[in-house]
């Protein structure tokens, strides 16, 4: 048990000066690349404190989002899958990421057909993987995925991501094998029914986006009523500034592609 939120390895990639010029639903202004990149080494540190390998790729300035890593590569157990991601200025991304994944996996499949599926729209289960309909992930590119890992023994569900939410984990995250952290507009979509939920605050939406791995659950800063709601849930909390990278849509998952290759 545990497969879900229990990792050896990590993939992250430097921030690159260009970030400030990365795709937003709404412009609140450009991160401050020193504070981005800050941010970053202190998320890489608590990563390496929770029992975590890392490693680090360099920044691609020609993609001002690859700091984005999440999006770009599905890895579970038993293999890899490398993701079309529904922007077309990152599709350039995923081919790069797929050399270091293939490091940890012999064989690290491509998405087939033509559909397009980014990471952060994908929740990985114990036993399924719900996976969030979004403008960057279609039904397409979810079927295809299911094909890839019904043989390891996942079942794929595709749920929908809210109206106005950039990915399916923009609103959740999970916190063990029974219980997810969530929006209410998310759970009360049903989505999560058979699962504890533990509502994040209102008003506090972008907590929901947190990572629990290994022992720690990782959160933003600045959500003291969520997080002492997933305090009293029993698990350990953890958080990091992530202020500079909010302002291009990014949340801590979105940070790091999250492994242990069987």
């Amino acid at each position: 048990m545990g497969s879900s939120y229990r990792f050896t390895h990590a993939i992250v990639r430097t921030p690159p000066s260009s970030a400030v010029s990365g795709l937003r639903a709404n412009d609140v202004g450009n991160p401050d690349v020193v504070g981005l990149k800050q941010h970053h080494t202190a998320y890489v540190s608590a990563l390496e404190a929770a029992g975590v390998q890392i490693t680090v790729l360099p920044g691609l300035e020609e993609f001002p989002d690859s700091l984005f890593v999440e999006d770009t590569a599905l890895c579970l157990p038993l293999g890899a899958v490398i993701l079309r991601p529904g922007a077309p200025t990152r599709r350039g991304e995923a081919m790069a990421m797929a050399e270091a994944v293939k490091q940890f996996y012999p064989t690290a499949v491509e998405l087939p057909g033509e559909g397009t599926l980014e990471g952060g729209d994908i929740l990985a289960m114990e036993n399924e993987i719900l996976i969030g309909v979004s403008d960057r992930s279609t039904s397409e590119g979810i079927a295809a995925l299911a094909g890839v890992v019904s043989p390891w023994g996942y079942q794929v569900r595709e749920v929908t991501t809210p109206a106005g939410v950039l990915h399916f984990k923009s609103d959740c995250s999970l916190l063990d094998e029974t219980t997810v952290l969530s929006t209410r507009r998310l759970s009360a979509s049903g989505c999560f029914d058979g699962y504890t939920v533990i509502d994040v605050a209102e008003g506090e939406e972008p907590a929901a986006n947190s990572i629990r791995v290994n022992d720690v659950v990782f959160m933003p800063e600045g959500f003291p009523h969520t997080s002492q709601a997933v305090r009293d849930g029993g698990f350990e909390v953890v958080e990091l500034n992530n202020s500079e990278c909010q302002k291009i849509d990014g949340g801590l998952s979105c940070l790091s592609l999250r492994f242990s290759p069987s």
